[in-house]
């Protein structure tokens, strides 16, 4: 996870460790404008975008958050160009092959989000490595959604129990809230405290639909090349600032 050295290694003195979210999720949007702002490819902003989301996961282990969450490539990116589709697998690819030691030495538990079987053979094989390999560690949680629809996950769950009511393993008055999750893609993985999006856009993209519904939300119009450990910091202090009623007086 060799990423960018940062001053912020500590958890700020103007955070409290008992307030801050136990699962963070990041749209990480901005990066194809970052590199055109600088006349650069847009691959250049991957790249730049792919070291931002290295040091980030550094630091909420640093601080003590346990879970974060990535949005990578959702189901609709198939729709941008195929140079930048291919750049991207290849990307995902090489990072996970690289950064496996580290993670694993740093008890990074690594997981999938997202329809895996469309992903080529060759990061299926990855992904799965990662996933054993780190299997038992005992540190941040780090979920990689990729090839990502919430409405699709949902869809998925909704497949999935209407065949066991047809097979007659399960009765319709079964089907609640807990049965429900543990047919997403996120099971066992509680419900993310803080979304964080990235370059302005005000809306969430598909992106876990079902888990967000108490999330709060921060938004920056910083692009995700250049949120960093001060960026987080803005959005902690933000959310502890937050009253979190979930619908309670």
């Amino acid at each position: 996870m060799t990423a960018k050295p940062s001053v912020l290694k500590e958890l700020p003195a103007d955070l409290i460790r008992d307030r801050l979210p136990r699962h963070v999720a990041v749209i990480m949007d901005g990066n194809g404008r970052w590199a055109k702002r600088r006349g650069l490819p847009r691959i250049m902003g991957h790249r730049r975008g792919v070291d931002a989301l290295k040091d980030i996961l550094r630091c909420c282990d640093d601080w003590g958050i346990q879970a974060l969450t990535a949005y990578a490539f959702s189901t609709e990116n198939w729709g941008r160009p195929l140079e930048e589709v291919d750049f991207l697998m290849t990307l995902f690819e090489r990072v996970l092959r690289q950064e496996l030691q580290e993670m694993i030495k740093e008890g990074v538990r690594i997981r999938f989000a997202g329809n895996l079987k469309m992903l080529p053979a060759s990061l299926q094989a990855e992904i799965e490595r990662a996933m054993e390999e780190t299997r038992n560690n005992q540190g941040i949680q780090f979920t990689v959604a990729t090839n990502y629809g919430g409405r699709q996950e949902i869809l998925h769950a909704c497949r999935a129990i209407a065949t066991q009511v047809q097979q007659g393993k399960l009765q319709p008055d079964e089907i609640d809230e807990t049965l429900f999750e543990q047919h997403l893609y996120t099971q066992g993985l509680c419900d993310p405290d803080l979304l964080i999006r990235s370059s302005g856009e005000m809306r969430v993209s598909n992106f876990l639909l079902w888990q967000m519904a108490y999330s709060e939300i921060y938004v920056t119009d910083t692009l995700w090349p250049d949120f960093d450990r001060t960026e987080l910091h803005r959005a902690l202090c933000a959310y502890q600032q937050r009253d979190r009623r979930f619908g309670k007086v």
